[in-house]
């Protein structure tokens, strides 16, 4: 299992949608866990400030902000190392990120919040919630998907969220030309992916002829602890981006 824990397959679905798993299964589990004097601060005190709520509605990306710029949704951050990281290193860049675990959501505002970002915001909510009431159509110019749950047995495999309702939920919020961009350490979930994506309308893979249908790592998704402790045990990661097609 993956560091962010398959918090990032946190979409429940409902029945009339095609791709979707019956009312009900959801592709994340909740965890009970301790809470750290530092995740407890960060939704006490900066969560006011930061967070957000499927109750908000609707989003205007520039009010939210307060400015106009591209703006990278995460799905499923779990503790938040990869995000934060990213926030950080782009300045000009705004950062939405949905987790449903209570202490990734407080370390992720915690640390936010003693680096001084401002260009981040969370929902600790159901993704497909957040997609579907919350962000703007044709907004986005990216949704990142790193490590979500495998769901490695067959019986489980309704329960990943990568599934074709999905994938056209997200590319109607992206803008055309905008990215999905999903990493995994489970080369049979790999495989899953492309074979979604590729019967997927309006995207295009962006994986040169040569690596196709896979990327190497961007420089911009940062390299976690578990990704570097894999790498020197010889464990695989692939990554995929698709564009948006216009139109």
């Amino acid at each position: 299992m993956s560091d962010s824990s398959s918090s990032s397959d946190n979409a429940p679905v409902t029945p009339e949608s095609p791709g979707r798993p019956p009312r009900g299964i959801k592709s994340y589990v909740l965890r009970a866990g301790r809470m750290t004097a530092a995740q407890s601060r960060g939704l006490e005190e900066v969560w006011p400030r930061l967070g957000l709520s499927v109750a908000d509605g609707r989003q205007s990306l520039q009010a939210l902000f307060g400015r106009r710029a591209p703006c990278v949704v995460e799905i499923g951050f779990g503790m938040g190392q990869s995000l934060v990281e990213q926030a950080s290193a782009h300045p000009e860049t705004d950062f939405i990120g949905i987790e449903v675990h209570a202490p990734g959501v407080g370390k992720l505002l915690d640390e936010a919040d003693k680096r001084g970002l401002a260009n981040l915001r969370v929902y600790r909510e159901d993704a497909l919630e957040v997609l579907e009431k919350c962000l703007p159509e044709a907004g986005l110019t990216g949704l990142q998907l790193f490590f979500p749950d495998p769901w490695p047995k067959k019986k489980h495999h309704k329960r990943r969220i990568v599934q074709p309702a999905f994938v056209e939920l997200v590319r109607t919020r992206l803008a055309p030309g905008g990215y999905l961009h999903m990493a995994t350490d489970w080369e049979a979930y790999a495989e899953h992916m492309v074979e979604i994506m590729e019967a997927a309308p309006g995207y295009r893979n962006t994986a040169s002829a040569e690596s196709a249908p896979y990327v190497p790592r961007p420089a911009f998704r940062p390299l976690t602890k578990f990704e570097s402790r894999g790498e020197k045990l010889g464990h695989g990661v692939w990554d995929l981006i698709y564009a948006r097609e216009d139109g």
